[in-house]
């Protein structure tokens, strides 16, 4: 039996497969554990051992098949299977989610768009018509949902969370800007777009005050070199 994969693994394979994905989709078939840690961003050391939590090694001058490692890792994802989810809260945000079709390419199906709002219930969404969150019970054991998405405003938010854990939905991806609390057994991921975007504007602030470090410098450099004397006969 494998070791259990640390969560600090866990995260970095998603981007381990994009990564493998896009060398794929160039041509590449073979990939070393240099490369995939400079498309992945980190250090090779850290790519050899998550590898092989998966039980791949690579071989040494050779490196790594890329398609069985595609495999490996969609496996250990469980990707190679067919996930249904449910978005609760059809606002902006919930279109746009239920739009993308990116899910399906990685093996998430959107069996059931669910809203509180009456004037949204009934509305046709491609081959989805939007259901009653009332109807969250029936809808999660009719789809067999395995994963919620809370696209709602942050005070319903905890509501709807307990709600699907008591229809339930063990895994929960939550975009609303809310501290949300699960029972044990339940695994809760947060995505919050407000905080990410906190995160670019200091990254923006700290390379606007480097460059303004450098004008202030270039200007002082050349005043205390002076007018330049003009050129003699």
């Amino acid at each position: 039996m494998r070791d259990r994969i640390p969560e600090a693994t866990v995260a970095r394979l998603p981007v381990y497969l994009r990564c493998l994905v896009d060398m794929s989709e160039r041509g590449t078939h073979r990939v070393s554990s240099d490369q995939l840690a400079d498309a992945a961003g980190v250090n090779s050391a850290k790519v050899r051992k998550d590898l092989s939590y998966l039980g791949s090694y690579g071989t040494r001058g050779v490196g790594y098949d890329v398609e069985y490692l595609i495999y490996q890792v969609r496996r250990e994802l469980g990707l190679e299977q067919d996930w249904a989810v449910a978005i609760v809260g059809v606002g902006n945000l919930g279109h746009a989610l239920a739009n993308y079709r990116g899910f399906a390419e990685r093996g998430f199906r959107i069996a059931a768009l669910l809203d509180a709002d009456g004037g949204k219930v009934g509305e046709e969404l491609g081959e989805l018509t939007v259901d009653h969150i009332d109807d969250l019970d029936r809808v999660v054991k009719e789809e067999q949902v395995a994963i919620g998405i809370i696209a709602t405003p942050a005070p319903a938010a905890q509501e709807v969370c307990d709600r699907l854990v008591a229809a339930g939905v063990t895994s929960i991806l939550n975009f609303a800007p809310a501290h949300l609390q699960v029972p044990a057994g339940v695994s809760l991921r947060k995505v919050d777009l407000s905080t990410e975007l906190q995160i670019l504007s200091f990254h923006e602030q700290r390379r606007a005050a480097v460059d303004l470090v450098r004008q202030v410098a270039a200007r002082n450099r050349e005043a205390d070199a002076g007018p330049r004397p003009p050129a003699g006969d």
